[in-house]
């Protein structure tokens, strides 16, 4: 996805083709995003530190009300959450799905409309439900057929709710296995296959202060082809009809989720969003003349596409190694902050910044502090041959699932965040004290 405005660099596109749109390189390998020094927010904060350029969530959120401006675009706040991005969302027009009570609170408490927030969640604790109820959240999603009577007690007799149900399409999309979702062997949704889905919905139209309003999927994440898209609208559509068919029931809701795959490394392919919009558009549009039935009103939920490439993680290093004909750079951060590489095998493009070098490049692996072999944040990666300590390295793409994924490992804190912007930069989330950690220690 590209954004609607074009950056001024003095490096070759390529170099900073997955950078924030206003990076720029005022000086021979000191690099700024919106016009502040990624060197001197990391003097000025510390690290490790995530940096948000706030203009590149703001104009990719605004990317998606453009391409879809008939669509609900509700961001996935999964990816990445705060009271300034909820800000922000907020007035960039986008709704918000949230997956915990936690989530949801925080929304609404910095003044998100409850009613623009979706529920999600495969196994909602009574606290998910009751707060979405207290709160007025504006849907639930249901993910299995025991939280319709639970959610039904919960909303009581005279009261009402309106819900989604989340459908296994029975297709296979997205970057590695383990965030697959679309799929009849995963935890998500309720099958068409086997008729489990079909049974749910008859169920909750039995539950007079529960509102269907349509039907989810989602298919999972960095996908980077149209076509799973296009099948998964031709099988929900088919599915809507059948419901049709059985009980008369329109559907004014079509949730495709998210997923759209973003590129981490210069030369990965991205989703086109553009055709993304075009083509889902005219597929459901057709889908639904040939079954007899209106066009429901889409909605998707990008997340990772909309803070992803606004981050960056920036680290001091504090060791380089040779081991046999390996050299490892050790920095600061590593798994704690960063647990996607050991996951899911994600590879990065780390940079040296806040100093030129005309040292010839040689392979490294970028490595954590933590005690795990498998602490990893870019394995072989070209990185000028006279890195040293106290070197910044600075790691485009951070801005989805860092933070919201960090851990309390060696009890070494998780960074903060901050904000740039027209030359400026602040604070959004503090970093994690060893003053924090002690006080959640309460026994002996």
């Amino acid at each position: 996805m590209t954004t609607l405005h074009e950056p001024v660099v003095t490096t070759t596109p390529a170099d900073l083709s997955v950078w924030p749109a206003s990076t720029t390189e005022p000086r021979p390998g000191d690099l700024a995003v919106g016009g502040v020094p990624l060197a001197e927010v990391a003097d000025r904060f510390g690290t490790p530190v995530y940096v948000l350029d706030e203009n590149e969530v703001r104009e990719r959120c605004r990317t998606y009300r453009h391409a879809f401006p008939d669509a609900e675009v509700l961001y996935a706040a999964k990816a990445f959450l705060c009271r300034a991005m909820v800000h922000w969302t907020e007035e960039e027009g986008l709704g918000l799905d949230v997956c915990s009570a936690g989530e949801l609170e925080l929304a609404v408490t910095t003044g998100f409309p409850p009613e623009r927030i979706v529920l999600h969640g495969n196994a909602k604790s009574p606290r998910d439900l009751e707060t979405a109820l207290r709160l007025g959240v504006g849907r639930i999603v249901i993910d299995s057929p025991s939280e319709i009577a639970r959610l039904a007690a919960a909303v009581g007799p005279d009261g009402h709710q309106k819900v989604m149900v989340r459908v296994v399409p029975g297709i296979s999309a997205g970057g590695h296995e383990k965030i697959r979702t679309g799929t009849d062997d995963q935890k998500f949704g309720l099958s068409i296959a086997d008729g489990y889905a079909q049974h749910a919905i008859a169920r909750i139209l039995d539950q007079p202060q529960l509102e269907l309003t349509g039907l989810h999927c989602h298919l999972g994440s960095q996908i980077t082809s149209v076509k799973p898209y296009l099948a998964a609208v031709r099988r929900m559509v088919g599915l809507m009809a059948r419901l049709y068919e059985q009980h008369g029931l329109v559907l004014p809701e079509l949730d495709l989720g998210g997923g759209h795959g973003i590129a981490y490394r210069p030369g990965e392919e991205a989703l086109d969003l553009t055709a993304l919009a075009r083509r889902v558009r005219a597929e459901l549009t057709d889908a639904c003349a040939a079954a007899g039935l209106p066009v429901p009103r889409l909605i998707i939920e990008p997340g990772r596409a909309v803070v992803g490439p606004a981050g960056i993680a920036v680290y001091r290093v504090l060791a380089v190694k040779k081991t046999g004909d390996h050299t490892f750079v050790a920095v600061d951060g590593g798994m704690s902050d960063n647990p996607r590489p050991a996951l899911y095998g994600v590879r990065y493009a780390p940079r040296l910044i806040g100093r030129s070098s005309a040292a010839p490049t040689a392979p490294v692996t970028v490595v954590g502090r933590h005690c795990e072999a498998g602490d990893v944040l870019a394995a072989d990666v070209e990185l000028p041959s006279d890195l040293r300590p106290g070197d910044l390295l600075a790691v485009p793409v951070a801005g989805a699932y860092h933070l919201s994924m960090a851990s309390g490992y060696n009890l070494v804190g998780r960074p903060p965040v901050t904000a740039v912007r027209d030359g400026h930069a602040r604070l959004l989330v503090r970093r994690e004290s060893l003053d924090d950690i002690r006080r959640r220690d309460v026994g002996l």
